[in-house]
């Protein structure tokens, strides 16, 4: 007969679990410094569709992407200025981006989305779109510069960079960072 050996059921010990958390750690690091330090700010924008513009968010400008809960409305504010929402225990500001932007008010229903801005731009607020549309790469798109595919958005300068993708949709990147600091933007009173 043939003799069958137990695989070793010993578990590894304290030093080499040690090492293992350290080499852990040191891969860990490098990754968060390497994604910190890219120059690389086009990867990983997030779509979305905003009146009839398909638009782009730097994902590093944003920090998550939230259902619409209860928002309370503020009086004698801008008609796009929705009111305070409570995010995670934090309150905050929703803007209904679509309508900031001149196109009609974005309708609460199961399709929109309060898209949190990052703590990096100081402003805790929420920009309210209509629509998601998923991750997508502008390295993977061409360059749309031509007068012919200039965007609705094209007077903001916080929307200059416009692209083209295989489907030949225009997509125009929003500088979030850009965006916030506008003076109509933080004009919320009447």
């Amino acid at each position: 007969m043939p003799c069958i050996q137990a695989e070793s059921t010993d578990k590894p010990g304290p030093l080499a679990r040690r090492v293992r958390l350290r080499e852990f750690q040191a891969q860990l690091a490098q990754r968060v410094q390497a994604a910190q330090s890219s120059t690389e700010s086009n990867i990983n924008q997030l779509g979305v569709m905003l009146g009839g513009a398909h638009c782009l968010f730097d994902l590093r400008q944003t920090s998550e992407i939230m259902p619409v809960r209860s928002i309370t409305k503020v009086p004698l504010t801008q008609d796009w200025y929705l009111g305070l929402s409570s995010i995670r225990g934090n309150l905050m500001g929703v803007i209904d981006l679509p309508r900031f932007l001149g196109y009609a008010g974005t309708p609460i229903d199961a399709e929109c989305r309060i898209i949190v801005l990052s703590r990096v731009l100081s402003l805790p607020g929420g920009l309210l779109v209509p629509r998601v549309l998923g991750l997508h790469n502008p390295q993977q798109m061409t360059p749309a510069s031509e007068p012919d595919q200039v965007s609705e958005l094209s007077p903001w300068h916080w929307a200059s960079q416009r692209y083209r993708d295989a489907q030949s949709r225009l997509w125009t990147q929003i500088d979030v960072a850009a965006l916030v600091q506008d003076s109509r933007f933080l004009q919320i009173g009447l």
